[in-house]
């Protein structure tokens, strides 16, 4: 634990001016990042009597070990760069909303030559149109299921979709009426993309239109004695309203507006958000959070502001989906000052955004009821993490005593090693942290000093270039003196690339950066060290790797085992197994380790293999782009036929000159003939003609 006297600015080096300051850790990991309309009164708070802090921010402060700052020379600047950095250090002590669950959202794709109406989940893609979030998978289904009768746009697949094509004839859905089979020419593509378009308006809120025009053609089909088409466009009406039913008029105005609510407690705060697009909710999302400092109300509306239109841009009633800044924002509280982040919407949005508290009248009312689910979403969190946060600690706990380690180990590293019959060797590590899985710090290895199987050796070599790489960033800082790292480190393939970021006003003398981050304030991938490395395997591959640590110097490390036969935990040295009860949650914290590192080790293996597998000679031919590649196969039908044309003949292939068919053959006649095919169920050798 580190005293805030040690690394507290001197008197006078702070600025009295706007600007956004990062603490850092001993390892140089930037733990928090926050904005400031003065940075040396806002700084100062920190640095005062230990007692008087809020306990999260006490612990902060303790874990820092330095602390810097940008100067800017707006507010809005600095509400920018705030979230800039914490986006890309993602600081371990900020407030930052966590979704827990991945919402789902009703996406047109657009971009596509013929659209296709799916459920997408995650990040958002350009050129898609994306209606929601919905709390449910079912609630999208089913509006689509209603509104396919009426527009049928294409639900299927690009396989089930190319599939249709070839064989020329429709899927289910398509003999049913709910898909206008473009797949197989029924309707041209400009068709398609007109009914997708009238599907994104219905959506977006546009029905009347709609629902006139077809309740117009019932009527003159029922007047000219068409009552089969006038029951037909009977039913379509009704499906259409029952589409409308499941998202009623809430705001009578036709208002675009989100509206943010926030339930709290001393500890964590849930946020709820509802999307109301034409006066009727279109989608519904919830986060929570955990209060690092001591902050009120507006301060958590201001970073879900930050968190909710961060990389959103444009007019939210423009297009019709979900993005989008919309023209008005209601909150429980307003962030002082306010019109800072007012003008950053505006910015983002491009036209004047209104941030207000609703006082009266249906607003009001709404957003009781999203205060509602807010607290009622904080109830449940609670609940939940109760129980993990006790379970992840007694599992932790466990460990260290079946283990002997001087503490819980807070950061667990596994190894695992995935072959096919000694080729595609490769290697994958995982990463928990407190007992959750931390994704962004995964990383895979090709094994490179030996071809071949031989797991033991490969786990040697893994170990050794993973430690290898730590101790290089340790030496950089002084740490670890450069003499006792026994000669030239390897940098391997596995070092991270850097990728400028923003630079906003002047900053003072920076120190030098440490193990974490490179000169770009970018993560570093294997500098930051794990208390614990689990390795896949018994004795062997523990052996090996304690003796990679060894042979680097590394004893500050704990190394086991996890045997998959029985799920023995080896220690290094050790003749017999440590062996955790069935009902252990250590051993069960120790089993998802080891089948996530498992899992991620086949995966990279199988993506290795297939890609092998899809390899030709013609990708190793400099100067082949895919287009001439495509020229050449349709042409001669196969590699084979290639590879037994002249130069003149492949020179007949349009787009393909003298000199490039030249280099064609060459490499087609280095590159060593396959053998004959085989037919697996009779041994037969097939001739291809």
């Amino acid at each position: 634990m580190a005293d805030p006297s040690t690394y507290r600015p001197k008197p006078g080096e702070i600025p009295d001016s706007p600007g956004v300051y990062r603490f850092r850790d001993e390892h140089r990991r930037v733990i928090y990042v926050g904005k400031a309309k003065s940075l040396r009164q806002r700084l100062n708070n920190y640095f005062q009597d230990l007692a008087g802090l809020h306990p999260r921010t006490r612990t902060m402060v303790t874990t820092a070990a330095s602390v810097e700052w940008t100067v800017v020379t707006t507010e809005v600047e600095a509400l920018q760069l705030e979230y800039t950095w914490i986006q890309e250090f993602d600081p371990r002590f900020n407030v930052k909303y966590r979704d827990d669950k991945s919402y789902p959202s009703l996406a047109v794709t657009m971009n596509e030559e013929f659209p296709r109406v799916q459920v997408m989940r995650g990040p958002k893609k350009k050129g898609v149109r994306y209606f929601g979030p919905y709390g449910q998978a079912w609630a999208i289904r089913e509006t689509v299921d209603l509104l396919l009768r009426v527009f049928p746009v294409r639900t299927c697949s690009a396989g089930v979709f190319k599939r249709s094509a070839q064989i020329g004839r429709p899927c289910l859905l398509g003999y049913i009426g709910k898909c206008s089979a473009p797949c197989v020419g029924r309707v041209t593509p400009e068709e398609h993309r007109e009914l997708a378009e009238e599907f994104c308006d219905f959506m977006a809120g546009h029905t009347g239109s709609y629902l006139r025009r077809l309740e117009r053609e019932m009527q003159e089909a029922a007047e000219e004695l068409e009552y089969e088409r006038a029951a037909r466009l009977r039913d379509d009406i009704d499906a259409l309203k029952r589409a409308m039913e499941k998202n009623a008029v809430v705001l009578t105005d036709a208002t675009d507006a989100d509206l943010i609510a926030v339930a709290e407690d001393e500890l964590e705060a849930a946020v709820q958000i509802f999307h109301v697009r034409g006066g009727r909710v279109r989608g519904q999302r919830g986060w929570v959070t955990d209060k690092v400092e001591e902050i009120g109300t507006a301060e958590l509306v201001e970073h879900a502001l930050q968190q909710l239109y961060g990389a959103e841009q444009g007019d939210a009633s423009v297009g019709g989906g979900s993005g989008g800044v919309p023209k008005e924002v209601l909150v429980p509280a307003l962030p002082e000052p306010v019109e800072p982040i007012t003008q950053w919407l505006t910015e983002r949005r491009g036209a004047q955004v209104s941030l207000r508290i609703p006082q009266r009248g249906d607003k009001r009312a709404l957003m009781e009821t999203v205060n509602r689910n807010a607290e009622h979403a904080l109830v449940l969190h609670k609940t939940k993490r109760a129980s993990d946060l006790t379970t992840r600690s007694r599992a932790l706990e466990e460990i260290a005593e079946a283990l002997d380690l001087d503490s819980a180990p807070l950061r667990i590293e596994c190894f695992d090693i995935s072959h096919l019959q000694g080729d595609d060797v490769v290697a994958s590590m995982v990463v928990f942290e407190d007992g959750l899985a931390r994704k962004s710090e995964y990383r895979r290895f090709q094994i490179k000093s030996f071809a071949g199987q031989d797991d033991v050796r490969s786990m040697h070599e893994v170990i050794s270039r993973r430690f290898r790489r730590y101790l290089v960033e340790k030496q950089k800082t002084g740490e670890w003196p450069e003499e006792e790292l026994g000669g030239e480190l390897e940098s391997g393939p596995e070092g991270g690339t850097s990728q400028p970021r923003p630079a906003t006003g002047t900053a003072p003398q920076q120190p030098a950066q440490g193990a974490t981050r490179d000169e770009e304030g970018r993560p570093k991938k294997f500098a930051y060290p794990p208390q614990l490395v689990v390795v896949d395997g018994g004795q062997p591959q523990v052996a090996a790797a304690q003796a990679a640590l060894d042979e680097l110097g590394v004893d500050d490390v704990a190394v086991c085992g996890l045997a998959k036969r029985l799920e023995e935990v080896w220690l290094p040295g050790e003749s017999d197994p440590v062996v955790l009860p069935r009902s252990s949650e250590g051993l069960y914290l120790l089993q998802r380790v080891r089948d996530e590192a498992h899992r991620f080790a086949i995966r990279y293996q199988r993506g290795k293999r297939g890609k092998r597998l899809r390899s030709s000679p013609l990708d190793a031919v400099p100067g082949l782009g895919e287009t001439r590649k495509k020229a050449l196969l349709k042409h001669f039908g196969s590699v084979k036929k290639l590879r037994a044309a002249s130069v003149e003949e492949i020179s007949q292939v349009p787009g393909v000159g003298r000199k490039t068919a030249e280099t064609v053959a060459a490499a087609l006649s280095q590159a060593a003939a396959p053998g004959p095919a085989v037919n697996t169920a009779t041994g037969e050798i097939v001739e291809e003609e």
